[in-house]
């Protein structure tokens, strides 16, 4: 990783929006909680909670495959990473960029990215006080279902990228995947009240607290129906100039993702998404969407 006295933070942030803390991390100005916001700061700032999951999701070799394949290196470039919590992404590529930019609202998760390597900015998603078009690469991990207004928080992103970079983002839940119904809803809800239930979908976590705390965070994955569509990404970024290209996936598939294959949807999610009239292991009814996009190139540059 280059030295800031190379790539300063202050030359991508607009000036009139950051502000330094003493212990000298970037801050936006004017920075204003939502209860979104604060469920997330709360926890993945956690001190153990956040740590189980980090410890979980970094070097997952099935993200990890999918990653490299659309970026095999990232080396000296500049990299902005949107919703980084405590490192999971830096931590699983490795690499070298000229600076990766580690953007999220909990302080605590800040600190632990920066020992691995990032620049830390305490900032909003949907209100990033950083320049236009200067980005190599962005990145949003499992980030955009954490935030209040999903196409605000993607259109920022897509701002930072500079003609013919690209913007990337994983792990966020697929609506029409999760639109249940009748005894499907009913066996969901069942999972998330039950405690024999909750030892089946959520045994890394170990008290109710937790649980309820990392639901909380969750603020477009909770309810049937929400959740993000290949429309959505399209009518965001196609108007940007970008290209789009999206691939639905369950979450134990590598690179084999970008040939088509969709992996297997767990057991569970299988019965769930049948008992409300969902075909599993459908495009349609993948767990997530994987969406790499690609800036315009200037005119200049064609």
């Amino acid at each position: 990783m280059h030295s800031l006295s190379e790539f300063s933070l202050k030359e991508y942030c607009l000036s009139d929006k950051i502000q330094y803390s003493p212990d000298k991390l970037a801050v936006a100005t004017h920075l204003i909680y939502t209860q979104g916001m604060l469920a997330n700061a709360y926890f993945f700032g956690h001190p153990i909670w956040a740590k189980k999951d980090f410890q979980r999701e970094t070097h997952n070799h099935f993200w990890k495959s999918r990653w490299q394949k659309v970026i095999p290196s990232w080396d000296d470039k500049v990299v902005v990473d949107i919703g980084c919590g405590l490192g999971h992404v830096l931590a699983t590529m490795g690499g070298n960029p000229a600076i990766m930019i580690g953007v999220d609202i909990s302080l605590e998760a800040l600190k632990n990215a920066q020992k691995l390597g990032y620049t830390p900015l305490l900032a909003d998603a949907q209100d990033l006080p950083l320049k236009s078009g200067f980005a190599d690469i962005v990145t949003l991990n499992a980030t955009l279902h954490h935030c209040d207004n999903i196409e605000r928080t993607l259109s920022e992103a897509a701002r930072l990228v500079k003609p013919g970079g690209l913007l990337i983002t994983d792990l966020d839940p697929q609506k029409t995947a999760w639109e249940l119904k009748g005894l499907g809803l009913l066996l969901n809800q069942v999972r998330r009240r039950v405690p024999m239930y909750w030892l089946m979908r959520f045994s890394r976590y170990r008290s109710r607290t937790e649980i309820n705390m990392r639901l909380a965070t969750e603020l477009h994955n909770a309810n049937p129906g929400d959740g993000l569509t290949p429309q959505l990404y399209n009518q965001v970024l196609a108007p940007l100039g970008f290209q789009v290209r999206l691939y639905p996936h369950n979450h134990n598939v590598g690179d084999d993702v970008l040939i088509g294959h969709l992996g297997q949807i767990p057991w569970h999610y299988q019965l769930t998404q049948w008992l409300s009239g969902i075909q599993p292991n459908q495009k349609a009814s993948a767990q997530s969407i994987m969406c790499v996009a690609q800036a315009a190139f200037s005119v200049q540059a064609q």
